[in-house]
């Protein structure tokens, strides 16, 4: 099953190059590169019976062949009857079939049907010999690159078939399979390429999206009531309080706050790893809850970890955090690779010593060369950008050391189920009192002279502003405004002020003294990409105009606005969009109309399906090819009691029934460290 594809006829070394491009190594991956959609050729047509714009498969015999030319390529105009009637068949690119069809033999014609001039027309259709014992069928259509065809797709696909899948052994439970009503492998298999009718086709359907959710949430489950049953949690001191921490703050915590506080206060107290994911919107305190929770492991004899996506988060933590640590004697550390070696090396010493309490870093701290002293506690902020597997390996810096995870992110619960079934869940859903709601507008490009006129007036009332663009630098291929075209227009538009330019790929240096420069109130309007989108808090800016709104999702529009409305001015987002499609002006009207995340975020899924909602593909957690979380939450539902139930049964997959579905689990999460049953 594991042999290479080039066993299969006809691919070589360049096909196999190709193939790659799919994700197709082996004979196994054919077997699970599934068609995108399919032809039912089924039923010959009557070359008489057929209309304008319909799809169909007729038999003829060719009574001419007429060839032609155009500048660069031949063509090939044919004339095909039958017994009712007659039609035309083009190809503009000709040549190679002029060389290999008969005149008055008879083929199999598969396309579609135009009228040109009162006259039947078929252009480009799928062209094969007709056999008298042929057999028609439901024929899969593949998603493919260039160097691959259909034909030669489907002919592996067959040799894939005939010569691997007799010998697939079944890997779902035999009592899953059972209870759920499912069809065996071999069957989903077979009919999920090469279906007999519409009927088997759905039950390999069913099936297949049934196991691909099954894996996922057995996976992550497992990986819950793993971290859930280890006996040897740290037992964090009950004596030590976080309101010791929350009375030293110069305001007082909100409802949620409290509550999400008490809830990590309980699983820090519980002995068990705790394994927590805390959801709130921006601006709603998630960072003072981490804050508080590294205190206590600090106050409890153990180091803190906190990992930030992006220096610049990183590094905004440090600089709000570290303050709030002083007054409690607890020393902070700053761990990233751009810091200079010196610097890092004694970081490093202190580190390994334990004389720095809190290490507040990039990916920098999970490096194999970082050795902690005593770490209690892990805290990842904006964990969808890394993976369950960069989690694992921060978790095995220390012996089972507790795990919270901060998100800004509003997650769909349909969502949050799938990417954090290994999680509990805590959700901050109040904002603190006395901040101003931001004031939304969306515009198209008649109203961006007015935009700009506004900004204006409001940098010179002494405010800042954000003016932020989907890409870094124009390109051909996308029609819309980039960062440096944009910088190069509004410095001279708004030379009255200090104008500069951010995007991900400067230099770290650079970008560290424009958010200096923009803290500091010296730059007042910044120009940028997005990314800006987390861990840049600057009181003083009250606008974000967005252009080309169209280009983001909803949930990155709302992390973009959440950039204002960080002190007590009134703040602004005005999106400007181009006339366009039904859903971007959905998109801008919900925008305009809620200030909710989980409501943007939920929309934001049906909008765009789950493919696209984080941008990347999470590291460690199955694909899913079948699978789609918003069409599929019924079947989602099932799955979720299924996993729960053969776990509460096998907590360990260790039973005969279950290794094989186990190794499959294994093998789709890249043999993660976290999974490790």
């Amino acid at each position: 099953m594991h042999s290479k594809a080039t066993a299969l006829k006809g691919v070589g070394p360049k096909k196999s190059d190709y193939l790659i491009k799919l994700n197709i190594e082996t004979i196994e991956d054919f077997l699970y590169f599934y068609p995108r959609d399919y032809e039912d050729r089924r039923r010959l047509r009557n070359i008489n019976s057929l209309r304008d714009g319909n799809t169909a498969l007729i038999k003829g015999k060719t009574t001419s062949m007429l060839k032609g030319r155009i500048p660069g390529r031949q063509t090939l105009k044919l004339l095909i009857q039958d017994n009712t009637g007659s039609i035309e068949v083009v190809f503009f690119h000709g040549g190679y079939l002029a060389k290999t069809l008969k005149l008055n033999e008879e083929y199999l014609f598969y396309g579609k049907v135009s009228v040109n001039q009162g006259k039947l027309q078929m252009l480009h259709p799928d062209i094969t010999k007709y056999e008298p014992d042929q057999k028609l069928a439901i024929l899969p259509v593949y998603p493919l690159t260039s160097g691959v065809t259909q034909g030669e797709m489907r002919k592996w696909q067959k040799e894939a078939h005939e010569a691997y899948l007799p010998y697939m052994q079944e890997y779902l439970p035999e009592a899953t399979i059972t209870r759920n009503r499912l069809c065996g492998i071999h069957n989903a298999i077979e009919n999920i390429h090469f279906p007999k009718d519409r009927k088997t086709l759905l039950q390999a359907k069913y099936r297949l999206i049934f196991e691909e959710l099954l894996f996922l949430q057995t996976g992550l489950l497992a990986i819950k009531k793993k971290m859930t049953s280890i006996d040897k949690g740290i037992s964090f001191s009950k004596e030590v309080t976080m309101d010791d921490f929350a009375a030293s703050l110069p305001y007082t915590l909100t409802g949620a706050q409290q509550r999400v506080l008490n809830e990590i206060d309980l699983d820090m107290g519980s002995g068990k790893v705790m394994n927590r994911l805390v959801q709130g919107d921006v601006g709603s305190g998630k960072t003072i809850l981490a804050a508080a929770a590294m205190y206590k492991a600090v106050k409890c004899g153990f180091q803190a970890v906190m990992m930030a996506p992006t220096e610049l988060l990183a590094k905004q933590h440090f600089e709000d955090l570290k303050p709030l640590f002083v007054a409690h004697h607890i020393e902070v550390g700053f761990l990233s690779g751009s810091i200079p070696a010196k610097e890092k090396k004694d970081t490093l010493s202190k580190i390994e010593s334990g004389e720095v309490d809190i290490i507040i870093g990039t990916h920098a701290v999970i490096q194999p060369n970082v050795k902690y002293a005593s770490v209690g506690l892990v805290i990842t902020d904006e964990q969808h950008r890394f993976g369950v597997n960069q989690r694992g390996i921060l978790s095995k810096k220390g012996k089972n050391p507790d795990v919270l995870v901060m998100t800004a992110t509003p997650i769909p619960r349909t969502l949050a189920v799938i990417l954090y079934g290994d999680m509990d869940i805590s959700i901050i859903d109040e904002m603190p009192p006395g901040r101003r709601k931001i004031i939304r507008t969306a515009v198209n490009e008649d109203g961006r002279e007015a935009a700009y006129e506004f900004v204006r007036r409001e940098v010179r009332k002494g405010r800042q502003a954000y003016i932020v663009a989907p890409l870094i630098e124009d390109s051909k291929y996308v029609d819309a405004k980039s960062a440096l075209g944009l910088y190069d227009e509004l410095k001279e538009r708004f030379n009255e002020f200090p104008v500069a330019f951010l995007h991900g790929a400067m230099k770290q240096p650079d970008k560290d003294r424009i958010i200096n420069e923009l803290y500091t109130g010296k730059i007042r309007i910044l120009i940028s990409t997005v990314v800006i989108e987390v861990g840049i808090n600057v009181p003083n800016a009250t606008i974000m105009l967005i252009e080309n709104a169209e280009r983001f999702g909803l949930a990155q529009l709302h992390q973009l606005r959440g950039r204002v409305g960080r002190g007590n001015e009134q703040s602004y987002c005005i999106l400007i969009s181009e006339k366009g499609s039904a859903v971007s002006e959905e998109r801008a009207e919900i925008m305009r109309t809620t200030s909710d995340g989980f409501l943007i975020a939920e929309k934001d899924l049906e909008l765009r399906g789950p493919g696209e909602f984080f941008g990347i593909k999470q590291h460690g957690i199955p694909e899913l090819k079948l699978a789609d979380i918003v069409k599929h939450v019924k079947i989602l539902n099932i799955v979720r009691e299924e996993a729960e139930h053969i776990l509460d049964n096998d907590a360990l997959l260790i039973k005969e029934e279950n290794v094989r579905f186990k190794n499959r689990i294994d093998k789709l999460f890249n043999n993660t460290e976290s999974l490790n049953l």
